[in-house]
């Protein structure tokens, strides 16, 4: 199988790394550019551009998906794309390239969580962890569903990091399970029930903030969800504290560490 791979972050390198062990890696790998970070805006490569380079599969790193992309892919000799948190809407000229189209990895039961923060909004909504592998269409994550798989949790909820790679190792395992027979037509992808969608949305540097005085459980799925960005934090005496360790013991919201802002970390007690 010739299969070109679209991601970016560290849920698709998870996703690149359980595939390489299973034996099915891409013939090539696109994603984003290089992009300025951090407080002295050091330009800094996307996590799946160093492990391309590290595994010596050739990558792009296209700023658009346009007519020179088409051309710099059309020397690969490819059967199907598939994508994992690769962070760019595709456009439809280009889902339909491949012979057999185009897959997503999805972390979320769809219809349920489309958008760009399903592994967040799983953990801050408490639904089921699941993975669904889709064709993809123009529409965010409305595609035809190929397969799904719900996973069975000893321990919950967790963080957002912890989850992050379960559900891309799950996701790659899902799709090498499948992809044989589907690609040979022995599986037939089925519509979503549109009806029962429901919708996550860009993360906010706000949507940290908390109030100590709500829900204590909703708080604590609050820091699972947002740690380590975009972090949680509250105000006393009008100085923002950040939260960097805490649990969930005897119904309460227990905050064990936090970083008083301008200062270093510190236990923190009422």
């Amino acid at each position: 199988m010739n299969y070109i791979f679209f991601g970016t972050d560290n849920f698709s390198v998870i996703v690149l790394e359980t595939l390489k062990q299973i034996g099915i890696l891409p013939m090539l790998i696109v994603t984003n550019p290089d992009r300025p970070k951090g407080r002295k805006l050091i330009l800094t490569p996307p996590p799946v551009k160093i492990w391309a380079e590290e595994n010596f599969i050739p990558f792009l790193q296209p700023e658009k998906l346009d007519d020179d992309f088409k051309f710099q892919i059309s020397y690969f000799r490819f059967e199907l794309f598939l994508t994992a948190s690769y962070g760019k809407i595709i456009p439809k000229g280009i889902i339909e390239l491949p012979k057999h189209g185009s897959i997503n990895i999805h972390p979320s039961l769809l219809p349920k969580l489309r958008g760009p923060a399903p592994i967040q909004e799983t953990i801050l909504r408490n639904e089921k962890p699941a993975v669904t592998i889709m064709e993809m269409n123009e529409k965010m994550d409305q595609g035809p569903i190929i397969a799904q798989k719900e996973i069975e949790m000893e321990e919950w909820p967790i963080s957002t990091p912890r989850l992050n790679d379960m559900l891309a190792k799950a996701g790659a395992e899902l799709f090498s399970e499948i992809i044989s027979d589907y690609l040979a037509g022995k599986v037939k992808a089925e519509k979503q029930n549109d009806s029962q969608a429901t919708y996550t949305k860009m993360i906010k540097k706000t949507d940290g903030l908390l109030n100590l005085e709500d829900d204590p459980e909703e708080n604590y799925r609050k820091f699972l969800a947002y740690t380590p960005w975009p972090s949680v934090y509250f105000y006393k005496n009008n100085k923002r504290i950040k939260i960097t360790d805490a649990d969930f013991v005897d119904g309460k919201f227990a905050i064990k560490k936090v970083i008083p802002e301008g200062e270093k970390e510190i236990d923190y007690s009422n």
